[in-house]
């Protein structure tokens, strides 16, 4: 075949390659060949790496998790270590398989992407290289990260046994130390007596004692808290105790959990028994009563009283009901203000306030830290003031008290006014408004104190406030079944009474004292009861009018319409009268012995009131007390003076035995040795009588001897006059119709008319001449008693009369107004 020329007859030409190329040629496939070793070895040791990596992978996945103990995970522990020495010593020739494969891609990079040959076509020698250099970078990939990822868990897990370790043995040394500190501290719980083997005069010291023991164990309680943190901290981190150590942590806290409620009941058992039979308990109370009666307490701490023999229980102490089984007695008594407060005297002596001074109660209520007047009180605190009180008086007085008795019938009766539902509760104002009404003291530095007890900051009192006082006040004779004498238990009428005057929203101290000083209805019975007390040691040298009683003891009653009528307070105050006499109004009250200027007073008065008639007094009615108009708790609405003025005859001008009686049927008032202070000036005549006074009574003299002078003479004209008459001829036989007849008619008509006013006359000249015998003596007395004083009066005139002006603006305010028994 010639050179040139195409074989197989397919007419063309075929080119043989040159020498150079076919140099060429032999050099790239020696590259190839190259090549291709290169990185089949490569690839083999990355698929080899690959294989093992992830063959250790799940070796550590299949690793038990870590134990709950500390043998369990140190044994897990040096497998592990093992573990990671396999893997660390497989690291340099990891690390130079990764290093071969990162030199043989940088002499042979690709940046190509990967691309898909259609079918049939053949791949090119470079195609085929950028092919094994993406295969053996994906390889190398995917082995470094098998490797960093196999290394990073070696380290967690072997981190997190360290942990699980140390965690496990801080617990287990806690459980050790804990369980010998509860082993000691139960020694001590075991060796606790029984506290009903106690003796009372030690619990207090056995509470300290429980007290200081239960501080001691904070230790273990910090203890018992941190291995429980412990044990949460590795529930939390998947590690789980064993049951060994779980059940001697729940072992731990389950001793733990009975010591602490050991030392509780402990500490309750004795707080009750030093409460119930300690200094301050009521277990010093039960001897206030004797056999067959014992006294018991309900769960709420109220007492109550069991009578074995009748096999009853009522909650009165026994004496408390001797008191009010006698308490009837005083029902005769007409005035309810009266009644009231003689009644609460009765209760008052039994309790023995009347002993105790408003300082020494105030002092009571400071050491037991009644301050706040709205705090509730328990028995057990009522208890404790009373029984502090009853000791104070005891001190101060030097007097023996029986304090059980003492404190037990006052318990008994603040809890009848203030928690009658025995729910033993009862508010610190309550409770200072019994103690408070019944001790002996001034009854303005009663006012005061209770004003500043409802007070506000600024030293003002608004209209709540005062209710919220007249509520508790009202309490006390609600108690007594009297409260319907006093406006009932609605307040609101006197709360607006002493509002009314001064237009403010909240009122100062001397508004409520001069209110006050005017006895409201509401509480008018608590200045009577004042002067019950202190009339109770008065003695009059007087002769009671009635039941002719001499001296007069207690309250003594001068009739001020009629001259020398005294009356005692049996007699006055039950309605006893003389048969065929008149008691005269208006009255005088007394509850102390009289001075000589109250007695030149009253005649005064008396002397006036000679010439005033019923109508006058019917037309100037005055009470010794402030009427309230309110609405009684019965349904029909009537207010206290309709029912009152249903039951009497008002200002009825006398009264007989058979009559009722009543407060509102006198106008009645008392008279105060505060307000009637002696002067030494005139024998005691200028306390008494004042400027306006004097001049009244020369006026009242003048016209009493005028008009007695008018009397004598139309008295003889009048006598004359039916004389005359009486001596004309009797014309027996005349007819009527003839001018003789009629004139002797007349003059007979005119004679009767004459005897029936001679009558009237001689009848009030007798009158007028008795009296004027019984005061002969008086008067001219007085007249030496104001010729006497005429130099005085001239002297000091203007200083008389302005301190006369001032005590009776005094008397006015305090005690001026008639006071109404009510």
């Amino acid at each position: 075949m010639e050179p040139g020329e195409v074989p197989g007859g397919l007419g063309g030409v075929l080119c043989w390659p040159s020498d150079g190329q076919a140099l060429h040629l032999n050099i790239r496939g020696a590259r190839l060949e190259a090549f291709s070793d290169n990185s089949g070895k490569l690839q083999l040791s990355l698929q080899e790496i690959i294989e093992w990596l992830t063959a250790k992978d799940e070796e550590l996945s299949e690793q038990l998790p870590i134990g709950g103990d500390v043998m369990a995970v140190q044994q897990q522990r040096e497998f592990h270590q093992a573990f990671m020495e396999d893997v660390k010593s497989r690291g340099p020739f990891i690390y130079s398989v990764l290093e071969s494969a990162q030199a043989f891609l940088a002499q042979h990079p690709f940046q190509e992407p990967e691309e898909t040959l259609p079918d049939g076509k053949e791949v090119s020698p470079r195609r085929r290289m950028l092919n094994v250099s993406r295969s053996v970078w994906k390889q190398a990939n995917v082995a470094g990260d098998l490797w960093e990822k196999l290394t990073a868990r070696c380290v967690d897990r072997h981190r997190h046994m360290e942990l699980t370790l140390e965690r496990l043995l801080q617990a287990q040394a806690a459980m050790a130390e804990l369980a010998a500190a509860l082993e000691q501290a139960e020694g001590v719980r075991d060796a606790w007596e029984p506290v009903g083997d106690l003796f009372i005069d030690s619990l207090q010291d056995h509470i300290d004692a429980t007290k200081l023991f239960k501080d001691e164990l904070s230790q273990v309680k910090e203890g018992m808290k941190h291995i429980n943190d412990l044990a949460h901290q590795l529930a939390i981190s998947d590690v789980h105790l064993s049951m060994d150590n779980s059940r001697a942590l729940e072992h731990l806290n389950n001793r733990w959990k009975v010591l602490q409620g050991s030392i509780e009941e402990r500490l309750k058992q004795l707080q009750d028994a030093h409460r119930d039979f300690g200094p301050g308990s009521q277990h010093f109370l039960s001897s206030s009563v004797q056999i067959p009666w014992e006294r018991a307490i309900s769960p709420n701490k109220v007492p109550y009283y069991i009578n074995h023999q009748a096999q009853t229980t009522c909650w009165d102490h026994p004496k408390m009901t001797e008191l009010y089984q006698a308490l009837p007695d005083l029902n005769n008594i007409k005035f309810s203000a009266y009644r009231t407060a003689m009644k609460l005297r009765r209760v008052q002596k039994a309790l023995r306030l009347d002993m105790l001074t408003l300082a020494s109660v105030v002092e009571v209520f400071r050491e037991q830290e009644l301050q706040q007047a709205e705090r509730v009180m328990d028995v057990v605190e009522v208890i404790h003031a009373l029984t502090a009180l009853y000791e104070r008086l005891e001190d101060e007085r030097g007097v023996l008290v029986n304090i059980p008795l003492c404190v037990d019938m006052c318990l008994n009766w603040l809890l009848n006014v203030y928690d009658s539902g025995r729910n033993g509760k009862m508010r610190v104002l309550s409770f200072k408004m019994g103690l408070v009404s019944l001790c002996n003291a001034d009854v303005q530095e009663k006012y005061k104190y209770l004003f500043r007890q409802v007070a506000g900051p600024g030293g003002l009192m608004d209209q709540r406030h005062l209710s919220l006082l007249l509520h508790e006040a009202i309490q006390i004779p609600r108690q007594l079944g009297e409260v319907a004498a006093f406006g009932g238990s609605n307040v609101e009428p006197s709360v607006r009474s002493c509002f009314r005057a001064s237009g403010k929203p909240a009122i100062e101290l001397s508004h409520f004292l001069e209110w006050m000083s005017l006895e409201p209805q509401s509480v008018v019975w608590l200045p009577v009861l004042h002067r019950v007390a202190a009339a109770e040691s008065a003695k009059h040298q007087a002769k009671c009018h009635i039941c002719k009683q001499c001296p007069i003891k207690g309250f003594r009653y001068r009739s001020l319409k009629q001259f020398n009528v005294d009356i005692c307070q049996t007699c006055f105050l039950t309605g006893r009268t003389t048969k065929g006499k008149k008691l005269h109004y208006p009255i005088m009250e007394y509850y102390t012995p009289t001075t000589s200027g109250e007695k030149m007073r009253d005649f005064a008065k008396t002397l006036k009131n000679k010439f005033r008639s019923k109508q006058y007094f019917t037309k100037h009615p005055q009470r010794g007390y402030l009427p309230v108009q309110s609405v009684l708790e019965a349904e029909s609405g009537e207010t206290l003076a309709e029912m009152e003025n249903q039951n009497c005859s008002f200002f009825t001008d006398s009264l007989s035995p058979d009559e009722s009686l009543d407060e509102d049927q006198y106008l009645l008032r008392h008279s105060s040795p505060a307000l009637e202070q002696d002067s030494p000036i005139g024998q005691h005549l200028l306390g008494s009588i004042n400027c306006q006074d004097k001049d009244e009574l020369q006026r009242t003299l003048t016209r009493l001897e005028n008009e007695n002078r008018v009397l004598q003479g139309e008295y003889r004209r009048l006598k004359w006059r039916h004389e005359e008459a009486a001596a004309l001829p009797q014309l027996m036989d005349g007819t009527p119709g003839s001018p003789v007849g009629q004139q002797d008619e007349e003059l007979l008509a005119e004679a009767r008319v004459l005897r029936q006013h001679k009558t009237r006359l001689e009848t009030r000249m007798q009158i007028l001449e008795d009296h004027n015998k019984q005061l002969e003596s008086q008067l001219q007395r007085l007249r030496e008693l104001l010729l006497q004083v005429d130099g005085l009066w001239e002297r000091d005139g203007e200083t008389l009369c302005a301190a006369s002006k001032q005590s009776r603006k005094e008397k006015h305010r305090e005690a001026g107004r008639g006071l109404r028994l009510g």
